[in-house]
């Protein structure tokens, strides 16, 4: 029957036994229920306050996490290494010796309703009381997975906090390694013991087993070692692949990219030429100069089945849809796809959009800057249609790559003009395939803007979101990188790290993404063949011929403002005067493209720098100066290399720039023997950051300027040389097949990294490897962290609302706890002043439908319903107070009220904590008055649990490392109470030491039990944050004492209250089948057991529930969605 389906969600109760001889003083624990495995990290709430402020105390980190956490690199890296792992103490009598129990169940949660349930284990040896360096293996700290939420927190290092009901923090001396593995080191890749369990009849296989410490023998170890022996199958089936193996940045070695896997460079236009044949009528095409074109002998090509998706400009234009089908047939050959954009909205993207918004944003020109130039096209009254026809070319890419994509493929879109793809192609994928299938790499080639200038785009916030759904985010330069970063955490409040190989991680929906700056330079081979051509010989011979003995100093600049040409002409001009040596012996070749993109400024440009080189051909001679305008965006590759090769200097001196590569070629020009050349670059441009042997110079600072032109101009053989040695190996060994695998390999190690994090969305495309050894390699390079990883990801689940309301209609005595703020309250999207993290909620009141769904759970006698916020009892009763039948915490549970019921009046209770607030205000009000006076925005907030310094309006840099110095002063005068700091959504809370969510589900779940008179069949626990962490763990250490109330640790005593009216526990029967959900909303490292998407999913549970079937939605939520699709 139906009804009696098993369901996911039952609680199985697991029991060990091991025989273990120990040296006296040590005993035996196993690890525990959710964190299964050292180096499987679900941080506790943020009470670490001497790690968290002595980070700070010497100076502010060069990156952060870019959040409220403020743990830097080095301490994320040792939280990382040292390995959190829950476990269960084991005991042992003398007439049972050497044979030890668990004194309390592991508590599993089953996460499937059929096929066996495999639970992963492992046995370590503690010491209570050693000190490092005493005989241990491994060195670690222990927690107890039985978490009394009243135990007291140490104050130590972060990795060695723990809350243990007895024992508190204990050293692991040893774990078990009976096999002595290579990676003994790395305690992640320890062996691991598997008990199966069948998901069907909750039946535990093998259930009476004794394991045996270090026993290679036992049956719990076959799962490992059979494992183990495919791996070390596959291993000898790939020698041959592994002589191939590169080194990673971590120094390991790993497996390249697996030969003929798909790629698809996806870029706004094909670097592609495409020419109709005058006479024949015939279109042919040819690879352009570009960055992206293909080029011969390129390894890429050889080892990816390569694909190129864009746009194509053709001479002449299409004029039939029979010349599209030529073209397409045409490209077809060069693995080119073309897109055929309507024209209108093509000119709208590409010269509205991306030209007159998008370029100068990007580039830091302010929109009011815009509107003050005489001559400008910016219309505001243009943005709608040019946005529209932006996200309709996006669509389109979009609907391309649909139909060409296969699972595995890696996608790598290029540029500004496709911002919104990676995000379009993710929910695409989605839509088709049930999880995104892709690897997506963004990488931009223009500067990106400050936060400052980023923000007054109204689209900024999709642009940014777009973007960050790659996995790998690219940039030329640190400088762009960083004010991507900034953006990031300004507009969307999100936290970034430095990643294990020089990566940084920004931490986005749920995953990492990955950061990284990679350079290329020139094609060597190219240029070396045009350099054989006559007509680079001619225009030398051409250019010496015109200027004589004179020295040259080389520019070849677009003609915009950006490029800084006047600034150079101005530079040149006082050169001229106060230099008047120079006035017959030099001349400036300058030549300016006009690629007709930008027309106004264009215009505006030409008619300042001819008015320039007027003013000085009038007042030094027309020999000062060879000028020429071409119409186009590049000088063909022979009349460049021909400039280069003559000319004695180049100078480019641009305000804003990406990667030009003239300069590299300039350098590889005059390699040797030829004579070395000097490159004066501006420190603006990209190329200053790569090139250590160019003079660098602030195109303003015209006196600076015209003093290292002479400094160029007068330059020793020796020196020139030596400048020239230091750029020369980069230059010549850089092209764009070595720029692109780096980048590859970034992605690659960005993969690996994310799949190493439980928070990994897919589990069938671990890597982005897939061939005829696909599997082979997946087996060959997953270490057995990585496997026990993907496996408790796979019991990670998102929450399967028809299961649980299975369950619900099953189960007679029900516990519903339910955080507020995040959770039955549903977070805005994020604005572009605030961080996500600090953001309020929509009216700080649940949506209609939850409220009247909260009270239809209310009314049901089966039923206990209670609400737990941080916020005030105050605010929590404006928003719920009214639901009869609902019980409210508020203050993170240590002010609690009872259900009442119409008639009744409702009493609130508060835990005793022992803590004298009114002592502890009268030390740090002082020193908070200090803070708030000095960091604008700040406020202190006063409750009767807590006090707390609020920065989230300050600016977020500055309001991090204001709060970082508060913490360490207010640990310093506090050390005297029993209190810790809660840093957490932008407040610096101080609070009592022993208080945390948890404390108070434990005393709900209990009277729960105690007041029904049987044991409770089904808890649903949810929680947006780290501070609900607690009630997860909680729920599982009820869970555990039951049948053994009388031993566990009893609640905190509430004021005012007789002692001897408590009543004492009593034992409960463990109900079969016993349901249990977890919920953490939003997928992340998490005790809980499964995971909703956001806090509308929470709502329609509790509509669904109750017996509603309409989906929620907010009227914002509908405005934004309109807005964007």
């Amino acid at each position: 029957m139906e009804g009696d389906q098993p369901l996911p969600g039952r609680v199985i109760r697991l029991h060990f036994k091991c025989r273990a001889e120990l040296p006296i003083g040590s005993s035996l624990r196993v690890t525990g229920s959710t964190l299964w495995s050292p180096g499987h990290l679900a941080q506790e709430d943020p009470m670490h306050s001497h790690a968290l402020a002595s980070q700070t105390a010497s100076q502010a980190p060069i990156l952060s996490t870019g959040g409220e956490d403020w743990v830097d690199a080095d301490i994320f890296g040792t939280i990382q290494s040292s390995m959190y792992t829950s476990s269960i103490e084991m005991y042992t009598t003398p007439e049972t010796y050497p044979l030890w129990q668990t004194r309390r169940p592991v508590v599993i949660v089953l996460h499937k309703s059929k096929g066996i349930h495999h639970h992963y284990y492992r046995y370590l040896v503690v010491t209570p009381g050693a000190k490092e360096g005493e005989d241990m293996e491994g060195g670690e700290i222990v927690e107890d997975d039985d978490i009394s939420e009243s135990g007291s927190e140490r104050d130590i290092e972060p990795v060695a906090t723990t809350s243990n009901e007895h024992l508190g923090a204990s050293r692991v001396m040893s774990w078990e390694d009976p096999f002595d593995q290579p990676s003994k080191g790395n305690l992640c890749n320890l062996p691991y013991r598997t008990l199966d369990i069948d998901a069907v009849d909750n039946d535990i296989l093998d259930k009476d087993r004794v394991d045996f410490w270090n026993g290679k023998e036992d049956a719990s170890f076959q799962a490992y070692l059979i494992r183990e022996a495919i791996n070390k199958e596959n291993r000898r089936m790939l020698e041959p692949d592994l002589s191939t193996q590169q080194l990673s940045r971590d120094g390991s070695r790993t497996p390249p990219f697996q030969t003929q896997q798909r790629i698809f460079f996806v870029c706004y236009h094909l670097p592609v030429v495409v020419v109709k044949h005058e006479e024949s009528g015939l279109w042919k095409a040819s690879w352009k100069e570009s960055l992206l074109a293909k080029t011969e002998g390129s390894q890429v090509c050889a080892s990816y089945e390569a694909h190129w998706v864009g746009t194509v400009t053709t001479h002449p234009p299409i004029a039939r849809e029979e010349d599209k089908q030529s073209i397409r047939q045409l490209l077809k050959s060069m693995n080119c796809y073309p897109l055929f954009l309507d024209p209108e909205v093509a000119n709208a993207h590409y010269y509205g959009f991306c030209k007159q918004v998008l370029w100068p944003a990007f580039h830091n020109i302010d929109i009011l800057d815009l509107n003050i130039q005489e001559k400008c096209s910016w219309d505001q009254s243009n943005l709608d249609n040019w946005w529209k026809a932006y996200k309709e070319v996006n669509q389109s890419f979009c609907d391309t790559m649909l139909e060409l994509i296969q699972p595995n493929d890696i996608l790598w879109v290029h540029d500004y003009h496709l911002t919104l793809l990676p995000k379009l192609m993710t929910s695409g994928e989605i839509n088709l395939y049930g999880k995104p299938v892709t690897r997506q790499v963004f990488f931009l080639h223009i500067p990106f803007p400050t936060s400052q200038i980023f923000r007054e785009l109204d689209c900024g916030s999709w642009l940014l979101e777009g973007i960050l759904h790659a996995h790998v985010v690219g940039f030329h330069a640190f400088d762009h990188a960083r004010h991507f970063l900034n953006a990031a955490k300004r507009i969307f409040g999100l936290k970034y790290e430095t990643m294990a190989g020089g990566l940084i991680g920004v931490h986005f929906s749920g995953r990492t993404v990955m950061v990284s700056m990679s350079n290329v330079s020139i094609e060597p081979n190219m240029v070396d063949a045009v350099m054989q051509l006559p007509s680079v010989n001619t225009g030398i011979q051409s250019l010496k011929h015109k200027h004589k003995d004179r020295s040259i100093i080389c520019g070849c600049d677009i003609g915009q403002r950006l490029q800084g040409v006047s600034l150079k002409l101005l530079a040149f001009e006082r050169l001229l005067r106060e230099y008047p040596v120079w006035q017959n012996k030099v001349v400036m070749v300058q030549r300016i493209l006009l690629p007709g993109t930008r027309k106004d400024d264009e215009a505006q440009t030409v008619s300042e720098v001819r008015s320039l080189i007027k003013r000085i051909k009038e007042t030094f001679g027309n020999e000062v100066v060879d000028y020429e305008e071409i119409m186009g965006s590049s000088l063909p590759t022979d009349q460049r290399l021909a400039l280069w090769k003559v000319s004695d200097v180049l100078m480019t001196t641009p305000i804003r720039e990406g990667l030009n590569h003239w300069p590299m070629e300039y350098i590889y020009a005059r390699k040797e023997p030829e004579k070395p050349g000097v490159v004066i670059a501006s420190e603006f441009s990209a190329v200053a950051s790569i090139l250590n042997g160019a003079l660098r110079v602030n195109p303003y600072d015209i006196q600076l300027t015209i003093t290292t032109i002479d400094k160029a101009l007068t330059m020793d053989l020796q020196e020139r040389e030596g400048r020239r040695y230091r750029d020369i190996d980069f230059v010549s060994t850089s092209p764009s097949d070595k720029w692109t695998k780096n980048v590859l390999r970034d992605l690659k190690d960005a993969i690996q990294m994310t799949n190493s994090d439980s928070s990994q969305t897919s589990t069938a495309a671990n890597t982005p490897n897939v061939s005829r050894h696909g599997s082979l390699h997946k087996n060959t390079i997953d270490s057995t962290a990585a496997y026990l990883a993907r496996e408790a990801n796979l019991a990670f689940t998102r929450l399967n609302r028809d299961a649980v309301k299975k369950a619900y209609e099953r189960t007679t005595n029900r516990v519903l706890i339910l955080d507020f703020n995040g959770t039955i309250v549903i977070k805005e999207p994020p604005g572009k002043y605030l961080k996500r993290e600090i953001l309020g909620t929509s009216g700080n009141k649940p949506l209609p439908e939850v409220v009247e769904a909260l009270n239809k759970l209310c009314v049901d006698p089966k039923n206990t319903v209670y609400v737990v916020s941080g916020d005030s009892a105050e605010n929590v009763l404006n928003a719920i107070g009214n639901i009869p039948g609902m019980g409210l915490a508020a203050s993170n549970g240590a002010h609690f009220s009872a259900p009442v019921y119409p008639g009744q009046k409702r009493q609130w209770h508060i835990f005793d904590l022992g803590v004298d607030w009114d002592a502890v205000k009268r030390v740090a009000l002082p020193v908070l008055s200090k803070y708030t006076a000095r960091s604008n925005g700040s406020f202190v907030k006063l409750t009767q649990f807590s006090i707390g310094w609020s920065y989230y309006s300050c600016d977020p840099e500055w309001g991090s490392m204001q709060a970082s110095h508060l913490v360490l002063e207010l640990e310093n005068e506090l050390r005297a109470f029993d209190v810790r700091f809660v840093t957490l959504k932008g407040v610096v809370e101080i609070v009592p030491r022993k208080l945390n969510k948890g404390l108070f589900v434990k005393k709900v779940l209990r009277d729960a039990a105690r007041d029904s008179n049987q044991g409770i069949d089904f808890i649903l626990c949810m929680g947006d944050d780290i501070s609900d962490e607690k009630m997860f763990t909680s729920v599982y250490s009820y869970v555990a004492e039951i049948g053994d109330e009388e031993n566990a640790q009893p609640n905190p005593p509430i004021m005012n209250e007789d002692p001897k009216a408590v009543e004492p526990m009593k034992s409960m029967t463990v109900r079969d089948p016993m349901y249990t959900y977890n919920v953490a909303v939003g997928k992340k490292p998490s005790h809980a057991s499964q995971w909703v998407s956001d806090g509308m999913e929470v709502g329609s549970l509790l509509v669904h529930l109750t017996g509603g079937q309409a989906p929620i939605k907010t009227a914002l939520e509908k405005k934004t969605f309109e807005r964007f699709s």
